[in-house]
C-alpha cells in the first residue's frame, strides 16, 4: 500500500471552523485511504487571499517558498502520490507542483477550477499560479459538470479529467425518515451567499398557506439577521443551532423535507445527507446543486421564492409523494454518492500513475 501526501490550500481538514470545504476534505482523505493506503496531511499552510491584496499574496508566497523547501527535504522517501484538494484563484496550490516535481512523484488535484477571467485584476498573480498548478496535474478529478466546462477548455497536454461525484463518508444508507415531521433547513449563518439563501427562504415562506413548521439548523455571525428574517413567522420557526453529526442525523429522521435555495453552492453536502435519509429536497435548479440531486421538478431561479413555495406546498400536502421522492433520493445516493463508489473511482484513475514506467 502507498503513502499519499494530501494538501488543502484554502482550509486544513482539521480546522476548527466548520465548512463544506473542511467536510469534503475530511471525506476525501477517508475515501482515499479506504483500501489501506496511508494518507498524510503534509502541510497546514493556508494560502488564501479573500480580498485580492497583492501584499497578502506576496507574504503568502514567501511562506510557501519556505514550506516547499521544508517538504522537499522532509517528505518521506516512500511517498508515492501528491493530492491537492481545491486549487483555485483565491487559494492556489503553491506547494504541490514544486514538491512533486522535486520528489519525482505524480501530482493529482481534486475539485480544481480555472478562472481565466481572473488573470487580470487584483487576483491576477494568484489566478496564474492556480492555472499553472492545474497545468502541472497529470490527473484532475472534478465534482460537477459546471467545473468541467473550464477544465476541459483549458486542459493541458495529455492531462486526464475524471468525474468524482461528491459523496458521504459512509458505506451504507442511514435509517429512512418517515417524512412526517417539520420541514428542515440546514445552513451556516454567514453573510454573503448563505444569508442570500436564508433571504430567499424567508420570502418563500411568506407565500405558504395552511399549516407548516420549519426547523433551522445552523449558527454563525449572521444569526441576528437570519432571526430577523424569520421573526414574522413566530412559533412556526424553531432554531436548533449548530448540531454535531449524531444530533443532525436524528433531525433528518424526524423531518418531512429539506428546503434550501442553494445560492452559489458548489454542490452542498446537506442535499446528500438529506436524500440519504429519504427526505425529498426543495431547492432551486442551480449549477452544482443539480449535480447531487435526484431527477425531479426543481423550481428554476427565475420562478423566485414563489416557485420554492409552490413546490413546498405540493410536497407538504402529499405524504405518499414525499415518501416516493424520498425512496428515489435514497436509491440515487446509494448508487452514486457513497464512499465505496468514490474510493473505486479515485483509485481506478490514480493507481496507474504510481506504477513504474516500463
Amino acid at each position: 500500500m502507498a503513502r499519499i501526501a494530501f494538501y488543502t490550500p484554502m482550509k486544513s481538514p482539521d480546522s476548527p471552523v466548520p465548512s463544506g470545504d473542511r467536510e469534503m476534505a475530511r471525506n476525501l482523505m477517508q475515501a482515499i485511504g479506504a483500501q489501506g493506503d496511508k494518507v498524510e496531511l503534509v502541510s497546514r499552510l493556508r494560502v488564501y487571499d479573500k480580498h485580492g491584496d497583492p501584499q497578502v499574496q506576496d507574504a503568502l508566497r514567501t511562506e510557501a517558498d519556505a514550506e516547499a523547501q521544508r517538504l522537499i527535504a522532509e517528505l518521506s522517501s516512500d511517498t508515492a502520490l501528491w493530492v491537492t484538494y481545491h486549487n483555485y484563484y483565491k487559494a492556489p496550490d503553491l506547494l504541490g507542483p514544486r514538491v512533486s516535481a522535486a520528489c519525482k512523484i505524480p501530482y493529482v488535484q481534486l475539485e480544481s477550477t480555472r478562472a481565466t477571467s481572473r488573470l487580470n485584476g487584483p487576483w491576477a498573480g494568484f489566478a496564474k499560479s492556480a492555472h499553472d498548478a492545474c497545468d502541472a496535474a497529470q490527473l484532475i478529478f472534478y465534482h460537477t459538470a459546471n467545473d468541467l466546462i473550464t477544465l476541459e477548455r483549458e486542459k493541458f497536454g495529455g492531462q486526464r479529467l475524471v468525474e468524482l461525484p461528491p459523496f458521504l463518508p459512509v458505506s451504507e444508507l442511514p435509517p429512512a425518515s418517515s417524512c412526517d415531521g417539520p420541514m428542515l433547513s440546514v445552513g451556516m449563518m454567514r453573510h454573503g451567499d448563505k444569508l442570500a439563501s436564508y433571504d430567499i427562504l424567508a420570502q418563500a415562506l411568506r407565500h405558504l398557506t395552511g399549516e407548516w413548521a420549519l426547523n433551522i439548523v445552523g449558527d454563525g455571525p449572521a444569526r441576528s439577521e437570519v432571526e430577523a428574517l424569520m421573526a414574522p413567522f413566530g412559533s412556526k420557526i424553531r432554531f436548533l443551532g449548530q448540531l454535531d453529526r449524531d444530533a443532525l442525523q436524528a433531525v433528518y429522521r424526524e423531518s418531512s423535507l429539506l428546503v434550501w435555495p442553494g445560492v452559489n453552492e458548489a454542490y452542498g453536502m446537506i442535499y446528500l445527507e438529506a436524500q440519504a435519509h429519504g427526505l425529498p429536497v426543495v431547492a432551486q435548479d442551480r449549477p452544482g446543486v443539480r449535480d447531487v440531486l435526484t431527477l425531479s421538478d426543481y423550481p428554476s431561479v427565475d420562478t423566485g421564492p414563489e416557485g420554492l413555495a409552490a413546490r413546498m406546498r405540493t410536497l407538504l400536502d402529499d405524504l405518499p409523494l414525499r415518501l416516493s421522492r424520498g425512496r428515489d433520493a435514497r436509491a440515487h445516493v446509494s448508487k452514486r454518492h457513497l464512499m465505496p463508489a468514490a474510493t473505486d473511482r479515485f483509485w481506478q484513475a490514480a493507481r496507474p500513475l504510481m506504477e513504474p514506467l516500463p
